[in-house]
């Protein structure tokens, strides 16, 4: 799995862009191009290391394995790209900024006004992950955004370093307290993931991987 490095090639994702926004009902006569280039610019600003332009190719991808299961996949495609376009690791109102990016923008390209309120819920919905029972897209976001936490050891030691480097403006003490309560409260979770897929490929290696990162947290303490 991608960890999310500063450097991705945009040729695809710009592509992705164009595909997702026709799909949703964009305005033929809107250029899409003017959006992908204001929101790629946002997942390339320096301050990222994790939440950068391969975390949403990443996210991207992971929609389209979860896509059967999703009840309305462009609007969800649309919520990946706007999930994390602001971001400031010292501020705590990223995804509602986000969102409200997305309420902006999305009605400027002619996207439906219940399509645009569905994107907004779905970005705003990744504060806490959790969503209802039956929000099939909420799901699939979710878990695709979590997928991550599955990677193989070593890229999931990698994002957990991009993580840190993120937060490198707090001490290492109240880093390793903070991600440690982070950390315990996602074991304490029934389930990190909710799409039948996730359930079954991804469950067992995220919590091995949390785990891990824990004890070693543990440890240094």
């Amino acid at each position: 799995m991608d960890t999310g490095t500063p450097h991705t090639d945009t040729t695809d994702l710009r592509a992705r862009w164009r595909a997702t926004v026709a799909a949703a009902g964009a305005d033929a006569a809107a250029d899409p191009a003017p959006y992908a280039d204001r929101l790629l610019a946002a997942w390339a600003e320096p301050q990222r290391r994790y939440h950068t332009t391969a975390h949403l190719a990443a996210v991207l991808r992971h929609v389209d394995t979860l896509e059967p299961y999703a009840a309305d996949p462009a609007a969800v495609r649309l919520a990946a790209w706007f999930h994390d376009a602001v971001y400031r690791p010292d501020r705590s109102e990223n995804e509602e900024r986000s969102a409200a990016l997305a309420e902006r923008a999305l009605p400027e390209l002619g996207i439906g006004a219940a399509r645009t309120a569905e994107v907004a819920r779905l970005v705003r919905l990744t504060v806490t992950h959790d969503p209802a029972p039956g929000d099939t897209d909420g799901e699939v976001l979710c878990d695709a955004d979590l997928a991550v936490l599955a990677g193989a050891p070593a890229a999931y030691a990698a994002y957990a370093a991009a993580v840190r480097e993120e937060y490198g403006f707090v001490p290492d003490d109240a880093f390793r307290t903070g991600r440690t309560a982070v950390l315990r409260r996602l074991l304490g979770l029934p389930r990190l993931f909710r799409t039948p897929y996730g359930t079954a490929h991804w469950e067992g290696p995220a919590r091995t991987n949390l785990a891990t990162e824990l004890a070693l947290l543990d440890s240094q303490g």
